[in-house]
């Protein structure tokens, strides 16, 4: 087919230009950082800040659209 004749064209042509690249010496780094996480803290939480756009009725209960999923 003749798209395996170009796929073999262009791997021929990709493993020349890899003959051509100097091989380097591996890389040793002398930190440690890894696996590194931040420290779990909680986030100061304002409600009236969050229910201030929020849809309320009458009485004051939150308005909340139904889930879709949901007959």
């Amino acid at each position: 087919m003749k798209i395996e004749k170009e796929a073999e064209i262009i791997l021929e042509k990709f493993s020349k230009v890899l003959e051509n690249i100097k091989d380097l010496e591996e890389t040793h780094y002398i930190v440690d950082n890894v696996n590194l996480s931040r420290e779990d803290k909680a986030q100061e939480k304002n409600p009236e800040k969050i229910l201030r756009n929020a849809d309320v009725d009458e009485e004051g209960n939150l308005i909340a659209e139904k889930g879709k999923w949901v007959r």
